[in-house]
């Protein structure tokens, strides 16, 4: 058994989860899952961002405190993540007391390093909104490619930008022009860990292709010493004398909240925090692609610092980005799917589903609602939850409900030892679209059994042969349910519980005789008029 964390990324607490973000943090939970079922000790951990600029300025917006907008976020988001089944172990929030001193300690440490100095230089800040803006919320002209960018980088040409960099940088929020003013900060001096930052992803080839790929452009193109300090209001205090009136910048600080919820988790269960830490330890971090540098280098670099022996990243999970009926998802411009609205409506299973074997693992996906309702009704409903609800009405209707007895079919048997081998390794490699897919081939090859031995004609024919289908289309679903555990846990925690099994990551048996209690639909059809009235919202907007 391992001590297993799995960092999944902290949303900003500024307005509602997407179904882009969804589509980026999905696989933590399948991770969680799986790791919980073959026996690790898993710290699934995660929580809402909530400092910095984006919250301070809705704040001002919405004459609230930036406390106030956060915290509603946060309510709302762990509302959402809980109807979709993500299993956190902790999920918390940037703005609570035990983040909050965890951060202050570390960085009293990090400090004292040889890696941290003081420097003027000029900051963004914009006389409409009466605030310092952070990089992120100066836009402008980049001054490599010409394109339009953010301040911190330009998403056209990868180029690591500041704000004064920029051709006419403007607020990002009110679109005025902003100006720069001197002023002392602490920074971080990332180029000194160059060396220890190419070991770590040329160490880690199995790390995700875009990972791997942006990790080196940073490296190559030249890092950059990055402020730890921020003249805004809204953040945690900086635990330094003559730094009153500043705080400590958002990046500094919301990617430690992997070691303070983490510590946080290990405390509620009397467990090592040290441990989860050490080197015999797993680290997966799960995120969408615009977030890789927080995790191989900003995160990376404030561990070294810190001189802590902390634990590096081992695995990188970032997917690529979502779009919406061919369209880039834009908040600003309310063109999205909200989480909250799209759980009042359809299935959490239903979601997973097509998130995990439809999203951008390996390159960038596209919802669609023809698609969403396709693959509802055609794979989870036609193939998965078919199988199951022919196969176990059918023993309710001819059997009374019991299991009849049969012998364990040896291809059947063989294929699904190999199952929990070759899906155990795809989740643990970050392959998720392959394990659910290869499930789902296992579900489709059930349908063809229960077709080919044609129980409905053998149970006046020849009811051994009946009876031995049944009972191998019962063991096919009791491992159907145990494969998809990590992938579809609601319906696969109603499969479990009709047959009577624990969800651990090994082959099922279902004893003969067995008393199915009352089954249900396992999924319910949605109807195609959907895909016309949803598209139609979205045009819409």
């Amino acid at each position: 058994m391992k001590n297993i964390l799995i960092g999944g990324a902290w949303p900003y607490a500024n307005g509602s989860l997407h179904i882009g973000h969804i589509a980026g943090l999905l696989p933590g939970d399948v991770l969680a899952r799986y790791h919980r079922a073959i026996g690790d000790h898993v710290y699934y951990v995660s929580g809402s961002d909530c400092h910095g600029t984006p919250v301070a300025i809705r704040a001002k917006k919405e004459n609230r405190t930036p406390r106030e907008v956060s915290d509603f976020y946060h309510e709302e988001f762990t509302e959402c993540f809980k109807k979709l089944g993500f299993s956190y172990d902790v999920y918390t929030k940037t703005s609570s007391e035990e983040h909050k001193a965890f951060v202050r300690e570390f960085h009293r440490k990090l400090y004292q390093s040889p890696y941290v100095y003081e420097k003027e230089a000029p900051q963004a800040y914009c006389e409409s909104c009466h605030t310092f803006l952070a990089d992120r919320f100066v836009t402008g002209k980049c001054p490599k490619c010409g394109n339009d960018t953010r301040g911190d980088q330009c998403d056209a040409c990868g180029i690591i930008l500041e704000p004064e960099n920029l051709t006419e940088p403007v607020c990002a929020i009110c679109k005025k022009p902003v100006s720069f003013k001197n002023s002392k900060h602490l920074y971080i001096a990332v180029t000194k860990l160059e060396k220890e930052l190419r070991a770590l992803v040329d160490n880690h080839p199995e790390w995700r292709k875009n990972a791997v790929a942006f990790t080196k452009k940073y490296l190559n193109e030249g890092l950059r010493d990055r402020a730890l300090t921020r003249d805004l209001e809204w953040g945690i205090d900086v635990p330094k004398a003559g730094y009153e009136n500043k705080t400590i910048y958002i990046w500094a600080e919301n990617v430690l909240g992997y070691l303070s919820a983490s510590k946080e988790a290990a405390r509620s269960r009397g467990a090592d925090f040290n441990e989860i830490w050490s080197s015999g330890a797993k680290h997966y971090y799960v995120h969408g692609k615009d977030n890789i540098s927080f995790h191989t280098i900003i995160l990376p670099s404030l561990l070294l610092a810190n001189e802590g022996n902390w634990h590096l990243p081992d695995q990188i999970v970032s997917s690529e980005y979502l779009t919406i009926e061919g369209k880039k998802i834009s908040t600003s411009q309310n063109y999205a799917i909200w989480v909250k609205d799209l759980l009042e409506k359809y299935e959490a299973d239903s979601i997973r589903y097509f998130f995990l074997s439809n999203g951008p693992e390996k390159k960038d996906a596209d919802f669609s609602w023809r698609e969403y309702v396709h693959s509802h009704n055609g794979e989870l409903l036609g193939t998965y939850g078919n199988f199951v609800n022919r196969s176990l009405a059918f023993i309710a209707k001819y059997c009374d409900g019991i299991v009849p007895s049969g012998t364990p079919a040896p291809d059947i048997s063989k294929k699904t030892d190999q199952l929990f081998v070759s899906v155990g390794k795809q989740i643990e490699s970050g392959a998720f679209k392959d394990a659910i897919n290869e499930i789902f081939d296992f579900a489709r090859s059930a349908n063809r059994f229960f077709d080919a031995e044609k129980p409905w004609i053998t149970r006046n024919t020849d009811k051994n042969a009946c009876d031995n289908t049944l009972y191998q289309c019962v063991l096919m679903i009791a491992n159907l349910a145990v494969l998809l555990w990590p992938f579809l846990p609601f319906s696969s925690e109603k499969v479990c519980k009709w047959l009577g099994i624990k969800h651990n990551w090994a082959k099922q048996s279902v004893p003969a005789g067995y008393h199915l209690p009352q089954t249900e639909i396992l999924f319910q059809r949605i109807d195609k008029k959907v895909i016309e009235i949803e598209t139609e919202k979205l045009k819409l907007l």
